[in-house]
């Protein structure tokens, strides 16, 4: 299904600034909550960046900001997302839910042990931006749908991401989480490592099948 292009009208034009600067305002809270956590943890202990943005959830948020940033430089000069641009933005979509909804039903149970030490930022990156990433997919009409025989692509990164950290788990011994710890079997955590993909397949079929819908709120 193709819907017809939204005339621009100056409404249509101050909601997609309005879209854009909600977009910057989510690159600079991730901004402001990444450098809290590191400055945290650097007061604490000397710290090692690798295993410090070694996180999902850092490098997600990461990953999102940036591509928001993208986006809403492209709306602010009046040009149309690149077909490159609206899958990697689906595709971060995906991420920051399975973050929000990881850490909904799994983290937040364990209190400060399950998220981020400083509580503001803990927030910022396991809630709200989960909320706005999806809230965003649903309601603002630039993004175009995508073909379910591109889903693989929402794979790439947690491939490289899951791969990276098996390497480092059984040569220096650091992982993120625990249940990816070559010390719990490798039977174990290739299990995990299949649970993984299932998830970010279901996720970004949710996500793709968003993206064929009629969207809320109408811009260019």
């Amino acid at each position: 299904m193709t819907y017809a292009a939204t005339p621009v009208t100056p409404e249509t034009r101050s909601g997609t600034v309005i879209v854009a600067v909600l977009r910057l305002a989510i690159t600079v809270l991730v901004t402001a909550a990444v450098i809290a956590t590191v400055a945290e943890a650097a007061g604490r202990t000397a710290i090692n960046p690798f295993n410090m943005f070694g996180y999902f959830t850092i490098q997600s948020n990461i990953i999102l900001a940036v591509i928001y940033a993208v986006i809403a430089v492209v709306a602010l000069r009046g040009e149309a997302a690149s077909p490159a641009l609206n899958i990697a933005r689906a595709s971060v979509t995906t991420y920051i839910i399975i973050v929000g909804v990881v850490y909904a039903t799994l983290l937040a149970p364990l209190g400060a042990a399950g998220g981020v030490p400083v509580a503001w930022a803990n927030t910022a990156l396991h809630i709200i931006t989960p909320i706005f990433a999806l809230a965003d997919w649903i309601l603002f009409s630039d993004r175009a749908r995508i073909a379910f025989n591109r889903l693989w692509i929402v794979l790439i990164y947690p491939i490289v991401w899951v791969v990276v950290v098996l390497v480092r788990g059984a040569t220096d011994g650091w992982v993120p989480y625990p249940f990816l710890h070559p010390d719990t079997g490798y039977a174990s955590v290739f299990f995990y490592v299949g649970l993984i993909v299932v998830v970010m397949l279901a996720f970004g079929s949710l996500v793709f099948w968003i993206s064929g819908k009629r969207s809320v709120l109408r811009i260019p």
